[in-house]
């Protein structure tokens, strides 16, 4: 890494809800803490759920956040790299952020290394044990033959039908995204442990469960949950030695 420089993760915006306005106010503070990073990040990792749902049409996209959109060409064209991990929400990203934005987008975890400290990066839908129902789900929603069905349906039609899913999502979960499970019973703790017997990872970082989580997954080795933008806004600044969750204008 480079001397004074920090690698920012963040996910779980869900700009688009649950209203117009405070989607809006969400996003303008989403760009404060962009404004405020910008002079020491060497890279930037938006680790999924950025909007409440993002689909791309050959010649149309959702309307709205177009702060962020600014924002990350912005980052982009100083050359600080941004990297994009879909999440349950975004995961029919195709080529508009690489193209348009220059965006690295990434469809699978990924892993890094910095400074000799390895990263396991992921969103973590679909991960760890249990949620059969999802997974079965998240392999219907990547199949190739329903996307093109889902494609031929007009904008109007499709994004009113993603909405109204998420909305009917979030009211089967309600507050259930804000209780603690504790260690042994967190799905992606279990992940990572699992992953532990393979190879040793420094941290694991993810989003999806919303709730804010730093735990040991061994005695030299953390997972890190980036939260959610709607309630914590907390986000993972890496200095290239220690890693800390942190909250923004606390």
């Amino acid at each position: 890494m480079q001397p004074g420089k920090k690698i920012y993760f963040a996910s779980d915006f869900h700009l688009g809800v649950p209203s117009l306005e405070s989607s809006l106010a969400r996003e303008k503070k989403i760009i404060r803490w962009l404004d405020s990073i910008k002079h020491n990040a060497q890279e930037l990792y938006l680790v999924g759920d950025i909007f409440d749902f993002w689909w791309e049409y050959k010649y149309t996209i959702p309307k709205g956040q177009t702060r962020l959109l600014g924002k990350i060409a912005e980052f982009t064209d100083n050359g600080i790299p941004v990297h994009f991990l879909t999440g349950n929400h975004d995961l029919w990203m195709k080529d508009y952020f690489v193209e348009e934005l220059g965006v690295v987008v990434h469809h699978q975890p990924i892993k890094k290394t910095y400074n000799h400290i390895s990263f396991f990066i992921g969103h973590g839908d679909g991960l760890g044990p249990g949620d059969e129902w999802y997974k079965f789900l998240k392999k219907c929603f990547k199949n190739p033959i329903l996307i093109w069905c889902f494609n031929r349906l007009h904008p109007n039609l499709s994004f009113w039908i993603a909405k109204r899913s998420s909305k009917r999502s979030k009211k089967i979960t309600g507050d259930s995204d804000k209780e603690f499970l504790g260690a042994d019973n967190e799905w992606l703790m279990s992940f990572c442990k699992s992953e532990l017997k393979k190879e040793h990872t420094d941290y694991f970082i993810f989003g999806h469960r919303h709730l804010p989580l730093d735990l040991k997954a061994s005695e030299s080795s953390r997972y890190i949950n980036l939260g959610e933008w709607i309630n914590y806004c907390t986000y993972a600044e890496f200095d290239g030695t220690i890693l800390n969750l942190k909250k923004f204008e606390e």
